[in-house]
C-alpha cells in the first residue's frame, strides 16, 4: 500500500500517520456480500494450496465472520499472536509512512471493498486483498519479524535511495511468494492468494519459471504488474527468509548499483531450479517491460 510520488501531506480527514477509522458501522450489505463471496472462493480454493501458517491465520481470526472483518475485533486476537495491528489508510500512502507502519507492527489496509462486478480484477488493493491476503500471515511469529525487519529496511533504504531493488523484495516475496513445505511447494503471498486465477496459475501452469530463493538475484530481477508473473521464488522456509533480511544491506545495495537486471524470464546457471517455464503465457501475452 506504498507508492511515491505524494507532494502533499495526508487528505481531509486523515491524521499525520495516514490513518482513518474504517468507519465499519457504514459498511452495506452489499459490500459485506461481496466480502462472503470472494472469501468463500478463495478459502475453498486455497485448502492445499496456501500454506499452513496463511491457513491456520485465517482460522485464528476468523475472518469469515458476518463480511467485511472489523479492525477493532481482529486486532484483539493479531496483537496477542504477534504484537501486529491493522490501521485503515485512506488509499496508497507515501513510501515513508508505509515503512515506518511496518517498522512499527502496523499494517496499513484500504478500507473499501470492489465491486461485484470486479471480483476476479482490481487495479488500486482493496480491503480483501489487503486484509485477507496479507494480515493472516502476520499471525506466524516469524513472518511477522520479517514484515517488520522490511519496514525498517525500508527507511534506510530511502536514505540510501535504492528502493527500486528492495520493492522487488516486497513483490517476490509478500506478494507473489512461494514456499517449500514437506507437503511440496505452498503459496504464502498476497497477490496469489487474494487472487483466483493466480492461485492456480502460480502453482499448477507450466509457464512460469519458479526457481529457489535468492536474495541478490531475486532483487536483481524485474517484475510484471499487469498480469501473471513469469517467474516465481520459492523459499525454503520462512526462517530463511526472516534470516536474509536480517542481514546488512549496504553492502548489497553497493553490489546492486554495479549490476544489470536480469531479464524476468532468464534462468542463470547459478539457479535452484524448480520448474522450467516454458513461458508460454507471457509470449501470447506481450506487455511492454
Amino acid at each position: 500500500m506504498s507508492a511515491d510520488g505524494f507532494t502533499n501531506g495526508p487528505p481531509p480527514g486523515a491524521r499525520d500517520d495516514w490513518t482513518i477509522d474504517q468507519g465499519w458501522a457504514g459498511y452495506t450489505a452489499a459490500e459485506h456480500q461481496v466480502w462472503i463471496t470472494l472469501y468463500e472462493r478463495q478459502a475453498a480454493l486455497l485448502d492445499g494450496r496456501a500454506c499452513a501458517p496463511f491457513l491456520k491465520g485465517l482460522e485464528a481470526l476468523d475472518l469469515h465472520r458476518s463480511g467485511i472483518p472489523d479492525f477493532a475485533r481482529i486486532n484483539v486476537e493479531l496483537n496477542r499472536l504477534t504484537g501486529w495491528s491493522v490501521v485503515a489508510v485512506p488509499g496508497l500512502v507515501p513510501d515513508a509512512v508505509f515503512f515506518d507502519h511496518l517498522a512499527n507492527r502496523r499494517f496499513p489496509a484500504g478500507r473499501f471493498i470492489r465491486k461485484p462486478d470486479e471480483l476476479d480484477y482490481l487495479e488500486e488493493p482493496d480491503i480483501f486483498h489487503d486484509v485477507f491476503g496479507h494480515v493472516p500471515m502476520l499471525t506466524d511469529p516469524v513472518f511477522a519479524d520479517y514484515m517488520q525487519e522490511y519496514g525498517k529496511g525500508g527507511l534506510r533504504a530511502m536514505q540510501r535511495g535504492q528502493l527500486a531493488h528492495l520493492a522487488r523484495l516486497y513483490w517476490y516475496t509478500v506478494e507473489f511468494g512461494l514456499l517449500q513445505t514437506p507437503d511440496g511447494v505452498r503459496i504464502y503471498g498476497a497477490g496469489i492468494v487474494s487472487s483466483r486465477a493466480e492461485s492456480i496459475f502460480a502453482l499448477e501452469d507450466p509457464s512460469p519459471n519458479r526457481l529457489g530463493f535468492d536474495l541478490e538475484r531475486l532483487m536483481r530481477t524485474p517484475y510484471r504488474i499487469d498480469d501473471f508473473q513469469q517467474v516465481y521464488f520459492v523459499v525454503p522456509s520462512l526462517q530463511d527468509l526472516l534470516d536474509a533480511t536480517l542481514q546488512d544491506f549496504a553492502p548489497i545495495y553497493d553490489r546492486l548499483a554495479r549490476a544489470i537486471d536480469i531479464p524476468i524470464a532468464a534462468i542463470l546457471p547459478t539457479d535452484l531450479v524448480i520448474t522450467d517455464g516454458t513461458q508460454a503465457y507471457a509470449v501470447a501475452r506481450p506487455v511492454a517491460q
